[in-house]
């Protein structure tokens, strides 16, 4: 292995671990403990939460996928050389990028500029959140698994 696809696997790892570390954060820890504030308070404290969750996932999306690319393409020689797993990570990458790119320029955006239904933008937010917990979760499970 040499010292650039090293850098560039610590890179891919790191920026998996803050995309689907900050979703389970926030789905598992944060959101149930709202409930111990009242609910006006609630927005007061989700929304600086929120700006620095799109704001770190907008950096670690691009990263993810640049550095997955230039393994497999650097390292594997492109899909030809990749295994069943590789093509599945890919896949699940791709969907979670388009639905944090759609959940940070929709719903969010809505909410941040104060268009539209609040409960309704948060509970796309939400349901986006747990679509790519799930998908992270798998993709991570089949990358342990497939090698």
């Amino acid at each position: 292995m040499t010292w650039w696809f090293s850098l560039l696997l610590a890179l891919h790892l790191l920026a998996a671990t803050l995309w689907v570390g900050s979703l389970a954060f926030a789905l598992l820890a944060l959101r149930p403990s709202l409930s111990a504030l009242a609910p006006p308070m609630r927005p007061a404290l989700l929304r600086p939460v929120m700006r620095r969750f799109f704001l770190l996932v907008w950096h670690a999306m691009p990263i993810q996928l640049i550095t997955g690319y230039a393994m497999l393409f650097g390292a594997l020689g492109g899909f030809a050389g990749a295994n069943w797993a590789v093509h599945v990570m890919n896949l699940f990458g791709l969907v979670m990028a388009v639905v944090f790119a759609w959940s940070a320029l929709v719903p969010w955006r809505r909410l941040r500029d104060g268009i539209g239904d609040e409960p309704v933008a948060m509970a796309q937010i939400r349901r986006a959140g747990v679509t790519t917990l799930v998908l992270g979760t798998i993709t991570i499970a089949i990358a342990a698994f497939a090698t």
